[in-house]
């Protein structure tokens, strides 16, 4: 059974296979809370670009287009499974509303100053160079435009770092931190209790 326990949610990192594809239901229906919640720390308006950093199952891309009416939301997953995922999910404005490509946080494959919006949730723990990946997000957003990262907080010793394989913990503080110190403004931590976090920060 632990054996089984942990096959499961190594499949955090990069879903493959069947597991993987078990594990993106998963996350598609128990990321909601979390991401709803979040959500609601970001200003929207209608027709904004909107990009989800890491966006699993695809869900995520749904709820960015209810929030903004007429928009458009962009996805990128370093798994192929999530990436069919998440254009199945979404294939009713496939290519119309949303785009999903498979790539890294790291190497972002959009112009400078595209999004007026960047998510990331339950992810930035599997992000290769974080400040990297903090200055891909910098250079696709606008002027203004919002980056919002939302997690569960875990502690260092937790049994999830034991188990899923590639994850590093970070404090909603050091996100804060290195969220400053890449050059956002205006940098918030929220918090809902028992665990939940949003770290969201401006581009001036």
């Amino acid at each position: 059974m632990k054996n089984i326990f942990k096959d499961f949610f190594s499949q955090c990192a990069r879903p493959e296979g069947f597991l993987g594809r078990c594990m993106l239901r998963f996350m598609n229906f128990g990321h909601a809370p979390l991401t709803n919640w979040g959500l609601d720390q970001v200003a929207f308006h209608d027709r904004m670009t909107m990009l989800d950093i890491g966006c699993g199952g695809g869900a995520t891309l749904k709820r960015l287009l209810k929030r903004s009416p007429g928009g458009k939301a962009y996805g990128i997953d370093i798994s192929a499974e999530s990436v069919a995922k998440a254009r199945n999910v979404n294939k009713r404005v496939l290519s119309s509303q949303v785009f999903v490509e498979q790539g890294s946080a790291d190497s972002l494959p959009w112009e400078k100053e595209k999004f007026d919006v960047v998510t990331a949730v339950e992810t930035v723990y599997f992000w290769p160079n974080l400040p990297k990946c903090f200055q891909e997000v910098k250079r696709v957003l606008k002027p203004g435009g919002q980056f919002a990262i939302m997690l569960e907080v875990i502690e260092g010793d937790s049994v999830w770092t034991n188990v899923v394989e590639g994850m590093t913990v970070y404090p909603p503080e050091q996100l804060k931190s290195m969220l400053e110190q890449a050059g956002f403004s205006d940098v918030e931590v929220f918090r809902k209790k028992p665990s939940y976090a949003t770290i969201k920060g401006i581009l001036k």
